[in-house]
């Protein structure tokens, strides 16, 4: 029985298995007994290539998929901002749970002196185009790792600072004291949202997943992830993405940006709640009218 062996796919890293054992807990206090799976992932295992010339599509996700497609677990848990907005045929997203912060923050060395020309590290073309855009004259060091890995690199180095999604700090208890907020910073689409996916065919388990699913949360990024989905076009490009719930309206803001930061094209949105079905739609086009659809072709082009 499902019931009494439910086997929970996950990366190794240490957030991973946050993330993991936190799906864990909430199953096992629903009468559900469970085990964790760790599994490899591409991305885990090649820390020195940066993300969007690895192809970033699945690059976190694909071992987990081959494993719930082979039928090797019963779900797979994730950073949902990792997983690509098409899902290999066969699988689907089967609950989300209630987010956390989606902040991008900047953590940083000494003194914080953003006014002169620095160093400032991270491995996402999100986050490096934004960074550009409002600091020209910094330069972006390439970073990769898990979380703690990233910090002892910063630590380590004459950057002035690292970029670091905060939920994840936060969740590992590593947020500390030297930070700032990035609250200019669009983040990526789902970012701080954990997702739990699995097979279209397993009714069971998909029936358990209603349990710790949190609908609000999945309101949001789904409009995000659609947001994406409708730029990205197969593309890697710099976009960001953020909707919020306030009382019965939808805020959204969402942004498509140049490789080298000169140029951003950011959309902001409110409608009713129950409009939200079309926002992602109608803020994707807003960004495509503006020249967005030239600018992806660019990027292509440039990666």
């Amino acid at each position: 029985m499902l019931k009494n062996n439910f086997r929970i796919g996950t990366r190794e890293s240490e957030l991973a298995l946050w993330q993991a054992n936190k799906v864990k807990q909430r199953l096992d206090s629903s009468g559900f007994s469970s085990q964790l799976i760790p599994i490899k992932s591409d991305g885990d295992l090649n820390l020195t290539q940066p993300i969007y010339s690895m192809g970033i599509q699945g690059v976190f996700t694909k071992a987990l998929d081959i494993a719930l497609l082979e039928n090797r677990i019963d779900i797979a848990v994730h950073s949902l901002k990792d997983v690509p907005t098409q899902l290999p045929q066969g699988l689907i997203l089967g609950a989300v749970l209630k987010r956390g912060s989606a902040k991008d923050v900047l953590l940083y060395n000494g003194k914080l002196d953003l006014e002169v020309p620095v160093s400032i590290a991270t491995g996402s073309l999100r986050r490096k185009a934004q960074w550009l855009n409002r600091y020209p004259n910094h330069s972006i060091e390439n970073l990769r790792g898990n979380v703690q890995t990233r910090i002892d690199k910063l630590k380590n180095s004459k950057w002035q600072g690292a970029i670091f999604a905060k939920a994840g700090l936060e969740r590992m208890a590593l947020l500390g004291t030297q930070y700032q907020n990035l609250d200019w910073m669009i983040p990526a689409p789902a970012q701080g949202a954990v997702g739990i996916v699995c097979r279209k065919d397993q009714s069971e388990v998909l029936e358990i997943l209603k349990s710790i699913h949190h609908q609000a949360t999945a309101t949001c990024v789904n409009i995000e992830r659609e947001f994406l989905s409708i730029l990205e076009g197969g593309c890697t490009a710099p976009i960001g993405a953020y909707a919020m719930i306030e009382k019965n309206r939808i805020l959204f803001e969402g942004g498509l940006f140049s490789l080298d930061g000169k140029l951003a094209m950011i959309t902001k949105m409110e409608v009713d709640l129950n409009a939200a079905k079309d926002l992602a739609f109608q803020a994707g086009k807003e960004i495509l009218s503006k020249g967005g659809e030239e600018l992806l072709d660019i990027i292509k082009k440039e990666l």
